[in-house]
């Protein structure tokens, strides 16, 4: 199946700002542009990138970055309305207990990490993913959602999406790992740390994702129920997310 290409930079101020839609779904048809976009924080945005927000008619900003971080990097939006989907970033938590300890996780340790975290993203943050797609369903203006780097939250966030709209999980890595290619490293954002173990936090791999769609199956027998069960969409909304956010 046909990649979109990698998008222009829309954004001086967020460096992994795109559009989701573009993409086919199984059925051949594809994805709405300009209404639903993802981004890394939003707190670096210039005079020119308000105006350009303003353009594309965004309306609300779902923020899934946690308290401290978005006490860090603050933001208000002329015209724009954040709503707080509040996911603390765990992998950090855990760096910084093994940090505590005199422990320097390996990379491979560092992704059984990373792959622990989608995980939870599948099995412990449904509620929160379920109130994501439910907004994007209650507010038909175009809708900018985001965390920090745009990768981990934001990226299952996506997948999720994408996956409810029918596209294909190939499509859905392809579109994940454009981060990889997107997003600019912030240290100041970052902390400090060991450079393998930062390498893996702050980029994304096949393995993650990989992890959160196991989950789906393995857990909640596919991402058909996934959406049904924990996710909390009924059949009535989903139809209706299909109808809104891909073109006929």
């Amino acid at each position: 199946m046909a990649m979109k290409p990698l998008p222009p930079a829309l954004l001086q101020g967020a460096s992994n700002f795109r559009d989701v839609g573009g993409y086919h779904n199984a059925d051949g048809r594809r994805v709405r542009r300009g209404q639903v976009f993802r981004s890394d924080h939003l707190a670096g945005l210039t005079p020119e990138d308000l105006v350009r927000l303003a353009s594309l008619g965004i309306g609300h900003s779902l923020d899934f970055r946690g308290a401290a971080e978005s006490t860090t990097t603050p933001y208000a939006i002329p015209g724009v309305q954040r709503l707080a989907l509040t996911i603390e970033p765990s992998v950090i938590a855990r760096m910084q207990a093994l940090v505590v300890q005199g422990i320097v996780p390996t990379t491979e340790e560092t992704v059984a990490l990373m792959c622990e975290t989608y995980r939870d993203f599948v099995n412990h943050n449904a509620g929160t993913f379920g109130r994501f797609l439910k907004h994007l369903l209650e507010q038909p203006t175009p809708q900018v959602f985001h965390c920090t780097a745009g990768k981990d939250r934001t990226g299952f966030a996506a997948a999720l999406l994408l996956s409810a709209l029918g596209v294909d999980r190939a499509t859905i890595e392809h579109d994940y790992l454009l981060t990889n290619q997107l997003y600019k490293r912030d240290n100041r954002l970052e902390g400090s740390g060991h450079p393998h173990v930062m390498k893996v936090l702050w980029q994304v791999q096949p393995e993650f994702l990989h992890a959160a769609f196991d989950a789906v199956d393995q857990q909640h027998g596919g991402m058909h129920d996934y959406l049904h069960g924990a996710i909390g969409l009924r059949p009535q909304e989903l139809a209706e997310l299909k109808q809104m956010l891909l073109e006929n």
